[in-house]
């Protein structure tokens, strides 16, 4: 046989863009925030929000979260994210209050709702 033959599993993916529905290739979504959960040891987990725009001030944002949500909480920066910008990392659940923080017109940043996008379980 000659040609060419294409693996498909040696292919570099980014398991954080998200598969285009009509033609199936992957797109990188940076219009859009992601908040993720992740598990760590029994019952604790981090709650990551990524995609937040560069015009806002992430350790502002990370101040008023720490105080408003009374939990702890870092900026991952771009060499330690890979590629994914600066990243909010905080301990515990805090999915929809960030959302709603995210969205809140007068205590929170007034984002458009239709740019989150909340993952996990």
């Amino acid at each position: 046989m000659s040609g060419e033959i294409e693996i498909q599993n040696l292919k570099s993916r980014d398991p954080f863009a998200e598969a285009d529905e009509d033609s199936g290739q992957t797109t990188q979504t940076q219009e859009y925030i992601h908040i993720r959960i992740q598990q760590r040891n029994g019952r604790k987990t981090l709650t990551t929000v990524q995609g937040i725009p560069s015009k806002f001030d992430h350790k502002k944002i990370l101040k008023v979260i720490k105080k408003e949500f009374a939990c702890n909480g870092t900026i991952i920066s771009d060499t330690e994210s890979k590629g994914m910008g600066e990243v909010i990392q905080l301990q515990g659940d805090h999915r929809l209050k960030i959302k709603d923080f995210l969205v809140d017109n007068d205590s929170g940043l007034g984002l458009d709702e239709k740019t989150i996008k909340i993952h996990g379980f």
